[in-house]
């Protein structure tokens, strides 16, 4: 079997780190892993199977004789050594929004739309966390019935604001049980002025808003879907709300379809459905919750049932651990893909 020479950028974040961890967990034929960061955080080390690899600060020759580099930076730090690390040979995984809507980027969900891979010239999109859950659970039901419209209210974890929020999350619960307080300074969104505590509280304002009243967060699950799905007609209403949880998003989903799909239906696609796992017992109380699925890869669907207020419509309470299906997991599935469909 060939084995690849692999990087990761942005290796010492929370997305970074978990890409670390499922290369090992999955066994992902790596030859040398390169760990790249910003300069403040080279020198620091980090496990990987059985060793410890030193975090070096990313320059102009850090992708030399690289086969597959994730990104995990932000979007700024992709536009920057994306093209780089292409021009030195590398397939880019990019984890930022820097590339998702270009239309000579494939944007990938390996179980929705791995046929668009082939399509790469060296840049594969991985979408936002919240989309590629979403999409996951809708891919199935979108095949047999064609959805119209999408109605979505998100309830997103902290570790999707990075590692800096989760540290606030368990500083500020702390605080609570001691009867003291604990600053805020993360959320909603760290580069703004004002803040607020998460802890024992809903923020409904991920990213930043724009003058129709959306967040930046919101308009990615509009225009993510619809590149995913390929339907570029497809309605998609969101709304994205910061919850205190430390991992894992959670999604109440409102489809409306052409064709009539009966709640049975719909039950059998997804557990049929790859990447899917049903929790879906009302009577039993059993329905998908974050602490059952943290660290788990498939998309957990329940609370399935018909909506009766329209002739062809669905509810869905979708949970996924955003930082596997919602990021290096997805990442690692398409370099997984790509090596099996020989792309490389």
């Amino acid at each position: 079997m060939r084995r690849y020479n692999v990087a990761i950028l942005g290796a010492t974040g929370a997305v970074g780190a978990e890409f670390v961890k499922l290369l090992e967990e999955r066994d992902f034929p790596v030859e040398n892993l390169r760990l790249l960061a910003s300069p403040r955080s080279a020198g620091r080390r980090m496990p990987f199977r059985g060793e410890e690899l030193v975090v070096e600060a990313v320059s102009d020759d850090s992708f030399r004789g690289v086969d597959i580099a994730f990104f995990s930076a932000g979007a700024g730090v992709s536009r920057e050594w994306a093209p780089k690390a292409v021009q030195s040979g590398a397939l880019v995984i990019d984890n930022s929004s820097a590339f998702r809507m270009d239309s000579d980027v494939p944007l990938v969900v390996p179980e929705v739309n791995r046929d668009v891979l082939r399509s790469h010239r060296g840049i594969i999109a991985n979408p936002n966390c919240s989309t590629a859950i979403m999409v996951v659970a809708l891919a199935p039901i979108h095949r047999a019935a064609r959805i119209k419209r999408v109605v979505v209210s998100t309830y997103q974890a902290v570790s999707g604001a990075g590692a800096a929020a989760i540290a606030e999350l368990e500083e500020q619960v702390r605080a609570f049980a001691q009867q003291k307080s604990a600053p805020a300074r993360v959320l909603p969104v760290a580069s703004l002025e004002k803040h607020y505590p998460i802890a024992f509280n809903l923020i409904p304002h991920i990213d930043r808003f724009d003058a129709l009243g959306y967040t930046k967060e919101e308009w990615k699950m509009v225009h993510e879907t619809r590149k995913i799905m390929g339907a570029p007609d497809l309605a998609v209403s969101p709304t994205t709300v910061r919850v205190p949880v430390f991992r894992c998003h959670s999604e109440s989903i409102n489809v409306e379809t052409e064709r009539h799909l009966s709640a049975e239906e719909a039950r059998r696609l997804l557990e049929e459905a790859e990447g899917v796992v049903v929790v879906d017992d009302p009577e039993a109380m059993l329905y998908p919750m974050p602490l059952d699925v943290v660290g788990k890869d498939p998309v957990y669907v329940g609370r399935i049932r018909q909506d009766p207020s329209i002739p062809n419509g669905l509810n869905l309470w979708v949970v996924g651990d955003q930082l596997r299906k919602g990021a290096a997991l997805n990442g690692i599935q398409i370099a997984e893909e790509v090596c099996a469909q020989g792309l490389l």
